[in-house]
């Protein structure tokens, strides 16, 4: 008699179906648990900090919104006053700043910014560029006070003396308007030991001047027609050499515009040659001191760059040129930022040379934290 295989040709193949299903099955389990560790990996997103997007920080020191010195800032952020974002195109460093908290040294205005480790004298090479955009400047303030709506973007500081700054480049725009200015500032270098009767002399770049104001409290000028928007980029580069500042200002769509002016000789050494501009801000207020005939021709100086608010909540009363009247929240940052309170400009990218001839700029940390 034959044997009958078939009885055991059926149990064999379903235990070989049983067999390789379960390794489908295996193969399915060991595969969506490698999916799921990969998913896992990648929504692990990596910190992008200030330092990967502009690799410069080992020359500077930060000044926090809330007053606090930060010093180098590799590798570092902070989310209420610096941390980097993303535009769809382009890694920026973010610098804010709101109309009132803790400030540094003795200004009436809060900041992020970072000021240069090192000081150099005039007669020595230095340069600073940028490129930016201004994304917010403070929705409040008195529109007859020159100081409201603005924000300082970069600086020559003085370390010495008086401490005054023969360079602050402003943005301005008023509430209401799509285009704001871009101006930048020259301070005296007060002659004598009292340095109250300080001034500025503003220059407009694109739009208008800083001495261009409201002539009610909620009533601005004009809008500029040549300004830049909120969001528009704009660049700048800073050289000093032989004791001359070279500016140079462009943006797409803008007239390139370059100035001069001498930081080792003066210019404003007697009242007669207080500009008019002057006469109309300054002199009313009693600020109407003459310049040093040499300037800052013997001080160290120093750049700073990124948001240095010029809002601020103090009464117009107090001064009517710095002093802009507006909403703080009693101080609160989180309610500022709420409701448009505050500067924010974003850093797309910046460079700096710092010459073999700097020194330490630590007496001024010391003397200001």
């Amino acid at each position: 008699m034959k044997p009958n295989n078939k009885k055991y040709i059926v149990p064999g193949l379903v235990f070989c179906i049983a067999l390789l299903f379960n390794s489908c099955s295996d193969t399915a389990k060991k595969k969506n648990a490698s999916d799921s560790l990969n998913t896992g990996k990648e929504e692990i997103q990596k910190t992008v900090y200030a330092s990967d997007v502009i690799p410069f920080f080992e020359h500077w020191k930060l000044i926090l919104g809330d007053g606090t010195n930060a010093g180098v800032v590799n590798n570092f952020e902070n989310k209420d006053f610096f941390y980097t974002a993303n535009d769809g195109n382009h890694n920026w460093v973010v610098y804010k700043a709101p109309n009132s908290g803790d400030t540094h040294g003795t200004s009436n205005n809060t900041r992020t910014e970072l000021a240069q480790a090192k000081k150099w004298f005039p007669l020595t090479d230095a340069r600073l560029t940028a490129t930016l955009k201004v994304m917010n400047v403070s929705s409040t303030g008195d529109a007859r006070v020159a100081a409201s709506h603005a924000v300082v973007v970069g600086q020559i500081h003085s370390a010495d003396g008086h401490e005054n700054e023969p360079l602050k480049i402003f943005y301005k725009k008023f509430p209401g308007h799509t285009k704001g200015s871009v101006f930048w500032n020259y301070e005296i270098n007060t002659a004598g030991d009292d340095n109250s009767g300080r001034w500025d002399y503003s220059t407009a770049v694109w739009g208008n001047d800083f001495s261009v104001i409201g002539a009610e409290e909620n009533t601005p000028p004009e809008e500029p027609t040549d300004g830049i928007a909120i969001g528009e980029e704009f660049s700048y580069e800073i050289e000093v050499k032989d004791g001359i500042m070279n500016l140079k200002f462009t943006s797409e769509g803008h007239e390139t515009k370059s100035f001069t002016k001498n930081l080792i000789v003066s210019e404003y050494t007697t009242t007669a040659d207080i500009p008019m501009q002057t006469q109309h801000l300054f002199v009313p207020i009693g600020q109407d001191g003459v310049e040093r005939k040499n300037a800052y021709a013997d001080e160290g100086l120093f750049f700073k760059l990124g948001s240095y608010n010029q809002t601020n909540g103090k009464s117009p009363e107090v001064n009517k040129v710095w002093c802009s009247g507006a909403e703080i929240h009693g101080g609160d940052i989180q309610k500022q930022y709420t409701d448009g309170n505050y500067a924010e400009v974003w850093f797309k990218t910046a460079s700096i040379y710092v010459s073999d001839a700097a020194v330490s700029n630590e007496g001024y940390f010391i003397k200001n934290d």
